[in-house]
């Protein structure tokens, strides 16, 4: 049975996962089933982003990252051009209050995506959640997809054992 201690090993297949961090000093990648939570700390590289980015697509066509800004009506047609999909739009006194979702199947909707968040890091670290399907097997495919980055590595894993429910108690 894998324990936290044993990180190199594979995970349990009598066990649950509840969350699964990895990553390196500048990018921290946390997995549950429902979202992959994605912090970039300002010195990290644009092709690192674009791997992380690229990675997640390979193991689920699927994800999407959901966007909310204000933004002038013209700038709508032009994020749907870079591959966005527009979910929702209302008027407000600061423009347009929009909504897309950045699909992980689009190549150049991932791509402006990780020009858009290596803007921000310019002036701050950023979280980037993206929302997906996956299960324990697609955790750890997205693990050794992405650990052909330098200095990847796990660094903790969270069973559903590991945390009382109190639903259940």
């Amino acid at each position: 049975m894998r324990t936290k201690e044993n990180k190199e090993g594979l995970i349990s297949p009598h066990l649950s996962l509840s969350s699964f961090e990895m990553g390196r000093d500048d990018v921290n990648v946390v997995c549950t089933y429902g979202k992959i939570s994605i912090w970039f700390g300002r010195q990290v590289p644009g092709v690192v982003i674009g791997q992380i980015f690229l990675g997640i697509a390979r193991i689920d066509q699927a994800a999407v990252h959901e966007l909310e800004m204000v933004c002038d009506f013209d700038e709508i047609t032009e994020f749907e051009s870079n591959g966005y999909v527009l979910v929702s739009y209302a008027r407000s006194s600061e423009g347009y209050r929009t909504t897309f979702n950045v699909p992980f199947s689009s190549k150049k909707a991932l791509h402006t995506l990780a020009g858009a968040v290596i803007r921000e890091l310019e002036n701050e670290n950023t979280v980037v959640d993206c929302y997906w399907t996956g299960d324990d097997s697609d955790i750890m495919r997205l693990h050794e997809e992405l650990s052909s980055i330098e200095g990847w590595k796990i660094k903790s894993i969270n069973y559903k054992e590991d945390v009382k429910d109190k639903h259940y108690e």
